[in-house]
């Protein structure tokens, strides 16, 4: 079932947004192609505007590292407010793309990149909020975050 204001669900979740992030290289944070939104790698950036750092495995334990990946959904998010405007803009979540900055023996990056997916199917809904995604592990990543995580949106 679609819900049909996001926006509504959004206030319901009591979710609360931590600010935008702003590029720290060439590239931009957000692209609208025709009726797509193509959002650039994004990091766990809490609302005091820091990282979480660490790796799964050593210095984060697998559900410290779901809640990283909760929180660049709450990141990506707060992109989409900022450049977009409201969440009821996005009609669906196309593709995620999750990578996790792991030891070489984790196995379930798909559990941890489950933290954005969840997100974003409790704000638009199971049919609408989840499309097709991978969960890949990596030996590092920028700033030694935990978890980057890349999305396509349709646009309404």
């Amino acid at each position: 079932m679609k819900i049909n204001n996001a926006e509504e669900q959004f206030v319901r979740l009591a979710l609360s947004l931590p600010p935008a992030p702003s590029p720290k290289g060439v590239y931009k944070p957000c692209l609208i192609e025709g009726k797509y939104l193509y959002l650039s790698g994004h990091g766990p950036v809490q609302n005091d505007q820091s990282l979480i750092i660490g790796r799964i495995g050593k210095e984060l334990d697998i559900e410290q590292g779901k809640m990283a990946a909760r929180q660049v959904g709450l990141t990506m998010l707060s992109t989409i407010r900022t450049h977009i405007g409201e969440f009821s803009k996005i009609k669906r979540v196309i593709k995620v793309f999750g990578m996790v900055n792991c030891t070489p023996e984790f196995e379930r990056h798909p559990y941890v990149i489950n933290g954005c997916s969840e997100l974003f199917a409790a704000v638009w809904g199971e049919e609408y909020g989840v499309g097709v995604r991978s969960a890949v592990g990596f030996g590092s990543l920028p700033d030694n975050i935990p978890v980057e995580i890349e999305a396509i949106f349709e646009l309404e």
